[in-house]
């Protein structure tokens, strides 16, 4: 047993730790030296984000690393693990796995490459980026580095959405509000705060549209609005705070680059981020799609209404949309059905006709699926989510090696249910006296 749950482990442990290595010519990137080797690099990137569950990604890999050895000394050829680092995937606008970008002349304007998944398509487009670069620079237009260090000083400077707060605006428009609020009070003459101005400016832009406005950046003068600065302690330049709705007020000490505070904003967009949808299949459009876009789709199969009744069927909606907003970082998908509704389903995860309340963990990607052991409870639930987000329990293939026929049904209309009415029969000709005779 102990050999067994120590190579489940390790297993987990080799998949989770990335697709490359310090050997390769890959060069790993995290939201700590992204800024600083990409954006701030004189050189042309071709930059893979990726998940180490993603299928594709794994075959890519041997291919990228090829393509990296080639381009050695010509272009960099980099990859981040956005599944660890979701922070900046989101930065950047990923939504599936693989994605690849150019970083060229404008390294704040990234390009999708839409090529070939071969070693050689990815040279071939990295060389024609190359030489686009370098036309560039040659007519005059100037690419790289002194493209990031102009945009800077003067694109990087556009304060549009850098919201300016006062001692008299400030209640309104913090205390009370639903969004998240990262707030930076400044002097006029403060040298480090002048540089952080560009910066700030970027990162807000980039943060109202990937948060949609849910994360605000503002900027307070503390030397005007002294009332401010005394009530929250201000006593150095720049003082950068976090403000959430009904809790105290925190300090930001994070890097001061526009990759940290977008990383750290997109960080508390998901802390605050609304849980995952709760769906009930109702056709194999909903199963399939949920189950496609992510790493573990959590499957319950609860009783039949006129098991439960209403009350009953949503007391254990309520757990499961409790366990989705406290795992909601790890962006899994969730679904529901009735039982008896979707059998064949059953019968491939080994539910098959009895014990429900059932739950299982299904990886599509890979068609293995991992079944709820314990009591379908909060605590049950969460030790068994818990085991599988560190590579821990039990997995077993799905019956038939894909999803089963999935039947269209109409969706729960939030009512009990009701028998099903039979037809009245008439008994009136029937000597019961006879009858019984003759049964004894």
């Amino acid at each position: 047993l102990l050999f067994v749950l120590g190579t489940v482990s390790c297993t987990f442990f080799l998949a989770v730790n990335g697709l490359y290595s310090a050997s390769d010519d890959v060069i790993e990137l995290t939201p700590t030296n992204f800024n600083k080797e990409v954006i701030q690099s004189e050189s042309l990137w071709l930059v893979e984000f990726y998940a180490p569950w993603c299928g594709h990604c794994q075959r890519l890999t041997p291919e990228w690393k090829k393509a990296a050895t080639a381009l050695k000394g010509v272009v960099k050829v980099g990859a981040v693990d956005a599944d660890k680092h979701q922070s900046l995937g989101g930065q950047y606008g990923v939504r599936g796995f693989p994605t690849i970008k150019i970083f060229g002349a404008n390294k704040n304007k990234a390009e999708d490459y839409q090529g070939g998944r071969t070693s050689d398509a990815i040279v071939d487009a990295a060389l024609s980026a190359l030489r686009s670069l370098v036309k560039e620079r040659l007519s005059g237009r100037s690419g790289g580095y002194s493209s990031g260090k102009q945009s800077r000083e003067s694109g990087g400077g556009d304060k549009k959405d850098v919201i300016e707060l006062t001692d008299s605006s400030f209640d309104k428009h913090v205390i009370n509000s639903d969004d998240v609020w990262m707030v930076e009070f400044y002097a006029p003459w403060c040298g480090h705060c002048k540089n952080l101005e560009p910066e700030w400016a970027a990162a807000a832009t980039e943060v109202k549209e990937q948060t949609k406005g849910k994360v605000k950046l503002a900027a307070v003068d503390a030397t005007v609005n002294q009332m401010l600065a005394g009530r929250y302690g201000i006593r150095g330049f720049p003082t950068i705070k976090i403000f959430q709705k009904g809790e105290d007020p925190v300090d930001y000490d994070g890097g001061r680059t526009r990759s940290d505070i977008i990383a750290r904003a997109l960080d508390l967009f998901s802390d605050n981020a609304p849980p995952p949808e709760l769906l009930e299949i109702i056709s194999e459009d909903v199963l399939k799609s949920t189950c496609d876009a992510h790493q573990l789709c959590i499957i319950s199969v609860l009783p039949h209404i006129l098991d439960t009744g209403a009350s009953g069927r949503n007391s254990y909606l309520d757990v499961m949309l409790k366990m989705a907003e406290k795992y909601k970082k790890k962006m899994w998908g969730w679904l529901w059905t009735e039982a008896g509704a979707q059998s064949d389903l059953e019968s491939s995860l080994g539910i098959g006709g009895f014990g429900y309340p059932a739950m299982a963990a299904v990886n599509a990607r890979k068609m293995k699926f991992a079944l709820l052991k314990g009591s379908f409870s909060e605590q049950g639930i969460n030790e068994f989510l818990r085991e599988l987000s560190v590579g821990r329990g039990s997995t077993a293939p799905v019956g038939g090696g894909a999803f089963p026929k999935i039947h269209s049904v109409e969706p729960w209309d939030g009512k009990d249910g009701e028998l099903p009415v039979e037809d009245d029969i008439d008994l009136s000709d029937v000597d019961l006296d006879d009858w019984d005779k003759d049964e004894l």
